[in-house]
């Protein structure tokens, strides 16, 4: 995708020239192609500096989730405690063509006996078509992006650990100063687990994600704004996030690595039956409200009887097809009916 806007301009070129006496050609080919020439250079500079920018992001780290609610929009909401946490934390390359990266993260877990957890997965496609883009209550549509707001630009599309879709953007990498940056406009998102499992007093998270790159590694900051949906939206309060991921050479990376080998097509056949999903004319939802464990655990657990032998790959994939068939549908209620009830409606 990253040589359509080049082919055009080459073709542009193309057809002045044909159009010239071969004296004309002689005389005023070099001026023209000059500044194609520099333009093409400096897209595939910036279009390779975008990519070694996202591939950065490749190795094994030591991660803190660091995330402060900080003003309050709702009278007599009072923030909450800040959310600090963090663990060990492995992303790998499943899928690099070029115009799109796909990066699996896998979290290293336990004391003594570590053993490896399936967590998130960012997907980037250079100039995108369209992008997966969340509803609200457990819905997501995919929303055609026009070519002249894809021009030059990455989507970013973050998947769940059963690889169920979570949000997706499309933003700008910026390399300006030494400094490189992905940051897109404001997009809706599920709530992350840390509130999934404790609250129920808001339904999305209205989210600006910056992605920058660090000489120890790289940080994923949000500026996040927590919003009721229940009748007119209201916003609660704005929270400010710091996922600082610091390379951490010391790490088992073949606990991780090992994980990914044994489950991996496992994982291939479950992503590609979620990307049926996710059609230019399709809305689709997850039935479960709130967080989605009766979905989440079974996936999980049949890529772990995969790896042990208790069950063959194929009985697995086609479990798996039966689990996702059981809890999405494509004909969605109205909004009210798909978000989960407060446990004290004075809540909202």
């Amino acid at each position: 995708m990253r040589f359509s806007a080049l082919s055009g301009i080459f073709a542009s070129l193309a057809l002045i020239s044909g159009c010239a006496t071969y004296e004309t050609q002689a005389t005023t080919a070099p001026s023209q192609s000059a500044p194609a020439a520099a333009m093409a250079t400096k897209a595939s500079e910036q279009f390779d500096r975008d990519r070694q920018a996202i591939l950065a992001m490749v190795g094994s780290h030591r991660v803190v989730f660091d995330f402060r609610e900080t003003v309050s929009f709702k009278k007599g909401y009072e923030p909450k405690e800040p959310y600090l946490s963090g663990g060990d934390e492995v992303v790998l390359v499943v899928e690099d063509s070029g115009d799109f990266i796909s990066l699996q993260h896998i979290l290293v877990v336990g004391g003594d006996e570590k053993f490896a957890i399936k967590h998130w997965r960012q997907d980037w496609q250079y100039e995108p078509a369209q992008v997966l883009t969340f509803i609200g209550g457990n819905a997501w549509q995919m929303r055609p992006v026009p070519p002249t707001e894809a021009k030059g630009k990455w989507s970013q599309t973050v998947y769940q650990v059963d690889d169920s879709p979570r949000y997706g953007a499309v933003g700008v990498w910026s390399h300006a100063a030494g400094a490189s940056q992905w940051t897109p406009p404001a997009e809706w998102r599920p709530l992350p687990r840390r509130d999934m499992t404790k609250r129920d007093d808001y339904h999305a998270v209205d989210a600006v994600n910056i992605h920058a790159i660090t000489p120890n590694g790289w940080v994923h900051e949000q500026n996040n704004l927590k919003v009721s949906l229940r009748g007119e939206p209201q916003a609660l309060v704005r929270e400010i996030g710091m996922n600082t991921y610091d390379k951490f050479d010391d790490l088992d990376t073949s606990i991780a690595t090992s994980y990914w080998a044994e489950t991996k097509d496992y994982w291939a056949a479950v992503r590609g039956m979620w990307s049926e999903l996710e059609t230019p004319e399709t809305q689709f939802a997850i039935s479960l409200k709130g967080e989605t464990t009766d979905l989440y655990s079974p996936l999980m657990a049949y890529a772990e009887e995969v790896r042990s032998g208790e069950k063959s790959l194929e009985q697995a994939i086609s479990d798996a097809r039966q689990e996702i068939a059981n809890y999405t549908t494509t004909v969605l209620p109205p909004l009210q009916a798909r978000l989960r009830e407060a446990k004290d409606p004075e809540d909202y």
